[in-house]
């Protein structure tokens, strides 16, 4: 399965390791270091998609995608289209985007490789190595993909470093690794951002990005589900109740400061309905 260790004997028990870890129920977290993917701390157990509660048939949407992807390669083959896929997760910070994706690779029983485009020392030739020999199985997420570059549609002179790149990385070498002639297949790539207007439409047409989905601040829908799993015990008026106090204060909630307001009220549900003024302070 992890190809790329193949020839260090004693790497190759670590991966067997893994392997056995990802089958009892964890999540093997990679990150790149040299030419090679490195497993980053422990484990972890894997988070279930129920415990990130996304707008009304978003998540469904995406993993039905991904499963029908995963499900699907001789349909790939039999048409001659390179069999990867890539998705882009926009919106506000805070709001579930890495969260979902750390969910869905529990669900598929999959690893996850993270990687930053605004490492110094990531080149166009370490780029295309470290995606053609990423794990079997895994998603490869490329997170704050904003940071690294911008969209040629705005002028160099209003910000040369960040229109040139962070490093040795070049914004055409990014583009090839995704879908050039020797980027690898079988491959599922995640990419985040908090601004989708700073992003290269290069970057994101169809063959590199295939799937694109806002995740924004809370509805109506979402306060209710959360509440909901908070407090399981209580009625759905109660999180209706919560839900419309919520929304009638704060326009914009995000579900990091939602589930942040929900620990301060563990075991006191209608606390967290009295001193929903507070969630933002």
């Amino acid at each position: 399965m992890f190809q790329q260790w193949d020839f260090k004997p004693e790497l190759n028990i670590c991966a067997r390791e893994l392997a056995l870890k990802q089958e009892e129920g964890r999540t093997v977290m990679y990150t790149a270091m040299g030419a090679e993917w490195r497993p980053f701390g422990f484990p972890r157990r894997r988070r279930p998609l129920s415990s990130v509660v996304l707008e009304n048939g978003v998540a469904e949407r995406i993993v039905d995608d991904v499963k029908e992807f995963i499900s699907n390669p001789k349909w790939y083959i039999d048409r001659g289209i390179p069999y990867r896929r890539g998705y882009l997760l926009y919106g506000p910070p805070g709001c579930g985007k890495s969260s979902f994706i750390t969910a869905l690779a529990g669900e598929l029983g999959y690893s996850i490789c993270l990687m930053s485009l605004s490492d110094r020392s990531l080149s166009d030739d370490r780029l295309n190595h470290l995606l053609s020999v990423a794990p079997q199985q895994s998603i490869i997420l490329l997170e704050d993909v904003d940071a690294a570059f911008v969209s040629r549609d705005l002028l160099p002179t209003d910000n040369p470093m960040a229109y040139q790149g962070m490093g040795r990385l070049t914004f055409s070498g990014l583009l090839n690794a995704l879908d050039g002639v020797a980027s690898s297949e079988a491959r599922i790539v995640f990419m985040t951002t908090n601004f989708i207007d700073r992003l290269d439409p290069a970057l994101i047409r169809p063959g590199r990005v295939d799937l694109k989905q806002h995740v924004g601040h809370c509805t109506h829908y979402q306060l209710t589900q959360m509440f909901q799993r908070f407090y399981p015990m209580e009625c759905a008026a109660s999180g209706e109740r919560f839900a419309k106090c919520a929304l009638a204060l704060h326009s914009e909630l995000s579900a990091a400061q939602v589930q942040g307001h929900f620990m301060l009220y563990k075991m006191d549900p209608v606390g967290s309905i009295d001193n929903v003024g507070k969630m933002k302070e």
